[in-house]
């Protein structure tokens, strides 16, 4: 396991973008929007060296980016890290006590198929695990 990407809120999309791709030098790498009901989200992926910063603009008042805004304000709203097999890892952990936020778990437009821990377990931070299925043929 390792850490995939940093997934964090932010209020203008392309201010961040400049300020990650001129000031810490990163290469916007992919910019779309996830429509899905109960995601809305507009993200756009950076690269700073070895690193993948995914910044994250809600387009639903609803969304969980625009919940989360609304009680932590913008900033780092999780940590992903890569797992070989989601399912494995899900069913190890679960065994180990560690709940889920089950309505999380889903695959992405992009083909990461993801799911987020209850954040009672890792001190209030959000942590997403995610693999990368496709890439594994």
């Amino acid at each position: 396991m390792h850490i995939d990407h940093t997934g964090i809120a932010v209020r203008d999309l392309d201010e961040a973008i400049t300020f990650y791709t001129t000031v810490l030098q990163g290469e916007l790498v992919d910019r779309y929007t996830n429509t899905a009901v109960g995601v809305e989200t507009e993200i756009a992926v950076i690269h700073v060296g070895d690193d993948v910063v995914e910044l994250l603009l809600p387009t639903s008042p609803t969304s969980p980016i625009a919940r989360f805004m609304k009680a932590r304000g913008k900033g780092v709203h999780h940590i992903a890290y890569r797992v070989e097999d989601l399912e494995a890892s899900i069913e190890s952990l679960k065994r180990d006590g560690i709940t889920f936020l089950e309505e999380t778990l889903r695959t992405t437009v992009k083909g990461r198929r993801l799911i987020y821990m209850d954040p009672r377990h890792s001190g209030g931070v959000i942590v997403e695990l995610c693999d990368y299925p496709k890439l594994k043929q």
